[in-house]
């Protein structure tokens, strides 16, 4: 089940960012630190009550007004062709959330930028909780009721740099959360291999959907949209069913502007959230770029497993060696990645398409495979036989046993001495040991390490 999505929208200069640092940074947040991607401080995990959502900053969304107008500034020349696209941009957001927290300024009351967002906000038919920020006074928090006037929903006066009102705040996101409307995803055939096709706007993602769907042996239903604003194809391939997961919008390629690019990643996070594995298109013109490399991590901070597909790859002059180099560069800038293999493919012309289904059924196998316990305690002494595990303070960390407890994704425990001696160079080492005979292509391992329990002198001098 994927964690809802809240989104902080607002005029410029509102303190959404400030809000989302007090959300991302305390009440045991979990912002993940992945190394080799690149964090543009989008989104991060976090939880409250109990409740884990991903909370979502926004960019600061201004309105083109007459000059003259005191209440927003006038865009410079030549710039009002901008409106709709930053217009697009908000909606973009808007559209992915499942709770929508409007910030304001209760300083400057209610400005006609909030009224145009308002407006925004109600076509949406999205729950909306009203933050009038630097409420940082008795007197500005009891003003902030004059935001109801938006008719938007809730209001809740916050200081975000203070962190008044934050915890009345957090608990208005969760209760507007669990007044959401059951999703009807959840229950997806468990037989069914849900593959999303992920990636930067004019990767090639619809081309390569339709190629795939063009393919022989694929009886094609498609479905329209979803809550979720995207597309699932069911496909038949080889007698196994398979959905495709097309994100929607961000094949619009002349209502965003390249400045919005960034908020493809809230439909990506949604569909990865969803899928067995995720196709992760690349531009062979443009080469690996920071956004690729962040929805990677993505993919990775949500432990599915992965396919790279370079596409375009017929427009590169080439050589003996292009191919080679080129797999190189991906796999050094997606080292967090070095399980995941690398196809390269044309959408447009169709060459070696015919892999990328292939590849995903068999990644998806990998993905459910199960190690026995007396070959998983093998592999362990063997590895403990070629690298001693570390030691910290005299103390040497032994690993007593392990089995593995799920699939999908696969999962091990391993019973130590002190989980504290772990290092993460000999946790990476244990993962690569378990991978040299059994190589789960494509599929993220999780390590789980815990402590035996030790025996508890009882009274009496029971033994």
């Amino acid at each position: 089940m994927r964690r809802p999505l809240v989104a902080l929208v607002g005029r410029p200069n509102v303190g959404k960012s400030t809000l989302f640092n007090r959300i991302a940074g305390e009440r045991l947040a979990v912002v993940h630190e992945i190394p080799g991607t690149t964090r543009d401080r989008l989104h991060a995990d976090t939880e409250w009550g109990g409740v884990a959502f991903t909370v979502v900053d926004t960019g600061g969304i201004e309105v083109y007004q007459p000059k003259g107008s005191r209440d927003i500034a006038p865009l410079a020349e030549g710039s009002i062709e901008f409106v709709e696209q930053i217009r697009a941009q908000a909606e973009i957001a808007i559209k992915e959330a499942d709770v929508v927290v409007m910030l304001t300024d209760a300083v400057h009351g209610i400005t006609a930028a909030d009224e145009h967002i308002a407006e925004i906000l109600r076509r949406s038919h999205k729950p909306v909780i009203v933050a009038p920020n630097k409420a940082d006074n008795a007197k500005l928090s009891d003003e902030a009721v004059e935001f109801y006037a938006l008719g938007l929903g809730e209001v809740v006066p916050v200081s975000a740099l203070h962190g008044t009102g934050t915890g009345d705040l957090l608990d208005a996101i969760i209760d507007a959360l669990a007044r959401r409307p059951p999703e009807d995803y959840d229950a997806d055939d468990d037989d069914t291999v849900k593959i999303a096709i992920v990636g930067r706007p004019n990767v090639g993602k619809s081309s390569l959907l339709n190629k795939l769907l063009g393919e022989e042996r694929a009886i094609v239903s498609p479905v329209a949209g979803t809550t979720r604003d995207a597309i699932d194809t069911p496909v038949v391939w080889h007698g196994m069913p398979i959905i495709l997961i097309d994100t929607a919008g961000i094949r619009r390629r002349g209502s965003i502007a390249p400045g919005v690019e960034k908020y493809s990643v809230l439909r990506a996070l949604k569909a990865i959230q969803r899928a067995d594995v995720a196709l992760l298109l690349i531009d062979a013109e443009e080469g690996l770029t920071a956004q690729d490399t962040h929805i990677a991590g993505m993919i990775l901070e949500e432990h599915k497993s992965a396919v790279i597909v370079v596409n375009k790859w017929d427009v590169i002059e080439k050589d003996a060696h292009t191919m080679t180099e080129f797999e190189q560069q991906v796999r050094h800038k997606l080292d967090f990645l070095s399980y995941a293999p690398v196809l390269f493919v044309s959408a447009l012309t169709g060459k070696r398409v015919g892999q990328v289904l292939e590849t995903a059924v068999r990644v998806q196998e990998e993905r459910l495979v199960r190690v026995p316990t007396a070959e998983m305690n093998r592999i362990v002494r063997e590895a403990l036989a070629r690298q001693a595990p570390p030691t910290k303070g005299g103390k040497r960390l032994k690993i007593l046993y392990a089995t593995q407890v799920r699939v999908d994704p696969p999962t091990f425990l391993f019973h130590v001495n002190d989980k504290r001696l772990v290092h993460f160079s000999y946790e990476r080492y244990l993962e690569n040991q378990i991978r040299v005979y059994y190589p789960y292509t494509g599929t993220p391992l999780r390590l789980s390490f815990r402590e035996r329990k030790r025996d508890r002198k009882r009274p009496d001098g029971a033994g």
